[in-house]
């Protein structure tokens, strides 16, 4: 058998398939795991019950993709809300928890075109998934229900799934007035997104919006696969955000934030610099994507070119954004993800969106020097084999840091 290199594994998180296989062979393994058929029974091939709301859009075989829509059986109403829940989730549920709320779920799975927007639309299906509250649903079923989660590490893990013959909606979604007039008007996906963020909506309900087509430009609306969508949702709030960011002044001192949650720590560094973004992960050995002690990083530089696309960097950086942003200053940045073994399962990038968020309501520590700040951090990671300052990224700004040390004299 062919052994695949860890570093391939933790770049790609069973999504990009680095290793030429057709499938993820560690997210297969919690597939067979996890069976979820006993928590569920079926009547006559009906499932009727709420949606959170949630739904997934796949890519295999586009421009023809599958939509799942995601439903509690029997469970109707605001209890729904709970079994796809991010903000609420954060610091409460724990992995067991996620895994049973998700595998309580029937995905609900149709085949469309791409280009079958409007008949989601017409069906309520759409609106459903965008909705403020969670909608009733009755869905016809054929053939067997299949037992099995399903993993990656962008999307959250999705239930076990049925082929739906027929999906009816049968209460009325409750959709933002901000959102309701974007579905009409003929605005660009970009600038649709940029709307709707600054009217308060959810990033969660921003990715669904785009994700089943109801917005952008009306006779090219298509629907986007839910990876797609939210890599597309924090690339363009993220672009929003630096343009405003780098025309801040700069912060005065070197500042540590911290958070951990779902086995996953977080350090940020602020420090007095032009705009910049390092982003250091360590995995842990025995850990979720390898056995072995994986360290990857990447840069962005002041213009908002970055080394390689990462799902959970662009996630993290959506919210290291919205903190300078909000005190309006410009910052060179420093985040350091420590995954330990705790992390066992792929929950999808959602949770290091909001840790790293709430990272910047627990400041510990305020520093003289970048050097002091990258020891600091030295001397509170799990890992004692890790070096952070031989990290290539960490190096990088260290050396830069001395070169403009050196000029400023």
């Amino acid at each position: 058998m062919r052994k695949i290199p860890a570093e391939l594994c933790v770049r790609c998180k069973g999504t990009k398939f680095l290793c030429g296989l057709t499938s993820c062979p560690i997210t297969e393994r919690f597939r067979a795991i996890v069976n979820s058929t006993s928590k569920i029974s079926l009547e006559k091939g009906l499932v009727d019950g709420s949606t959170p709301p949630s739904a997934v859009v796949g890519e295999k075989g586009y421009p023809r993709v599958s939509i799942s829509l995601n439903v509690a059986p029997g469970v109707i109403g605001d209890l729904a809300k709970v079994y796809e829940d991010p903000v609420n989730w954060w610091g409460k549920a724990s992995i067991y928890d996620i895994i049973n709320f998700r595998s309580s779920l029937i995905s609900n799975i149709s085949s469309v075109k791409v280009t079958d927007v409007w008949k989601l639309y017409e069906k309520e299906l759409s609106l459903a998934v965008v909705s403020e509250k969670p909608v009733r649903s009755e869905t016809k079923i054929s053939g067997k229900l299949e037992p099995k989660l399903k993993f990656d590490g962008y999307v959250m893990p999705r239930g076990p799934a049925a082929k739906a013959e027929e999906i009816k909606i049968v209460e009325n979604p409750k959709v933002s007035k901000a959102l309701e007039k974007l579905i009409h008007d003929d605005v660009k996906s970009n600038d649709g997104i940029l709307t709707l963020y600054r009217n308060g909506e959810s990033i969660y309900s921003i990715i669904d919006a785009l994700s089943l087509g109801l917005m952008g430009v009306r006779k090219d609306r298509k629907l986007v696969p839910t990876r797609w969508a939210i890599t597309a949702v924090d690339s363009a709030l993220g672009k929003e955000l630096r343009n405003r960011v780098v025309e801040k002044p700069q912060i005065n001192e070197v500042t540590i934030f911290y958070q951990s949650y779902l086995g996953n720590n977080f350090h940020v560094i602020l420090y007095p610099s032009s705009y910049s973004i390092s982003w250091v992960e360590i995995w842990h050995e025995m850990g979720l994507w390898s056995t072995d002690m994986v360290i990857t990083d990447l840069r962005e530089d002041y213009w908002g070119k970055y080394d390689t696309l990462d799902g959970g960097y662009m996630a993290a950086r959506t919210s290291v954004l919205e903190y300078l942003d909000s005190i309006s200053r410009s910052a060179g940045v420093i985040i350091i993800r420590e995954i330990t073994k705790d992390y066992f399962a792929p929950l999808g990038n959602w949770h290091i969106r909001e840790t790293v968020k709430r990272s910047f309501q627990n400041k510990i520590a305020v520093l003289n020097s970048l050097v002091e700040a990258i020891d600091l951090v030295q001397s509170r990671l799990k890992e004692p084999k890790v070096r952070l300052k031989e990290v290539r990224a960490i190096k990088e700004v260290l050396n830069q840091s001395r070169i403009d040390s050196f000029f400023r004299k």
